[in-house]
């Protein structure tokens, strides 16, 4: 199946400084919830805005849907940042201002309020609204006219608990909407790995992996061990032929597939074992490490 979204050694300079996008090459599948990750800075928002001809690349290629993106960007909904609204007007009548501009029927703002929850705050005017319901009100623009690529930047920037759970709960939400492929741009990458079915890691530009999230977490298997004395813990199982790492909580993480082999190897050599647990990686730690890899 062609890919919502491909990219071929795409490239933004600004200045004479190094590249704000990096030669990066990004393969989207369709229907896909896309973790598209990185810290400020990392050239996440500039990429997407090349997606969607809003700079222009220095060099690369991007198809959408099989077409050069020149052709079907009308096939893009997006949320870029915090979304522009008038106050004084209520939800209906800011969705219905876009509405008129893209030719649509009236009946698209009922659709689009109800897949994000607002049809009960349609009426009320948005200078009243939440911060997340703002959120969730420039999502049901960028869903107007029912698109098949919805890019959205850091949607749960600035939002409370609560607020978060609730965006959490529409982005698993959309792709059973119908056919619509999603990209998250985010550096919240606990809430992402919440969501996403597919990841692209990128830092400094550079695209640094890109994955589907279950391979990428399901692919390592370790144990995370503690003992009285870890320096020496480490020495043993290095020297069994074990790669040992530090995991996030300070442990010895082991490159191992059964517990019970680690424990058996330290407590011979006398270590007293004070932590012992398989280890899920998490979306962090993987990131971290690819990170110090690129460094």
């Amino acid at each position: 199946m062609t890919a919502a979204l491909e990219t071929h050694r795409l490239t933004k300079r600004f200045g004479k400084g190094a590249p704000a996008v990096d030669a990066v090459s990004l393969n989207v599948p369709r229907r896909a919830i896309y973790g598209f990750l990185g810290a400020n800075g990392a050239g996440k928002t500039t990429t997407l805005k090349l997606v969607l001809g809003l700079l222009r690349a220095d060099s690369g290629t991007i198809r959408l849907f099989g077409e050069d993106a020149a052709k079907a960007r009308t096939s893009i909904g997006s949320l870029i940042e915090t979304p522009s609204t008038y106050d004084h007007l209520t939800g209906r009548q800011n969705l219905d201002l876009t509405r008129i501009l893209l030719g649509l029927p009236r009946r698209e703002i009922d659709r689009v309020l109800d897949i994000v929850d607002l049809r009960g705050a349609g009426d009320e005017r948005v200078g009243g609204y939440s911060l997340g319901m703002r959120q969730r009100l420039g999502i049901a623009r960028a869903l107007l006219g029912n698109p098949r690529l919805l890019i959205l930047d850091e949607p749960t920037n600035g939002l409370d608990p609560d607020g978060i759970r609730d965006m959490r709960h529409l982005l698993r939400r959309l792709p059973e909407t119908g056919d619509v492929t999603l990209i998250v741009s985010s550096h919240l990458l606990s809430e992402v790995e919440q969501v996403a079915t597919h990841v692209g890691l990128l830092h400094r530009g550079r695209l640094l992996v890109e994955s589907r999230l279950d391979a990428l977490l399901g692919g390592i298997a370790a144990v995370e061990v503690d003992t009285g004395d870890r320096p020496r813990a480490a020495m043993i199982l290095g020297g069994a032929g074990f790669s040992v790492r530090q995991s996030e909580a300070g442990n010895l993480l082991v490159d191992a597939e059964d517990p019970a082999e680690i424990a058996a190897l330290l407590v011979r050599e006398g270590q007293s074992l004070s932590h012992l647990a398989r280890h899920r990686p998490s979306l962090e730690g993987i990131y971290h490490r690819h990170i110090a890899q690129a460094a």
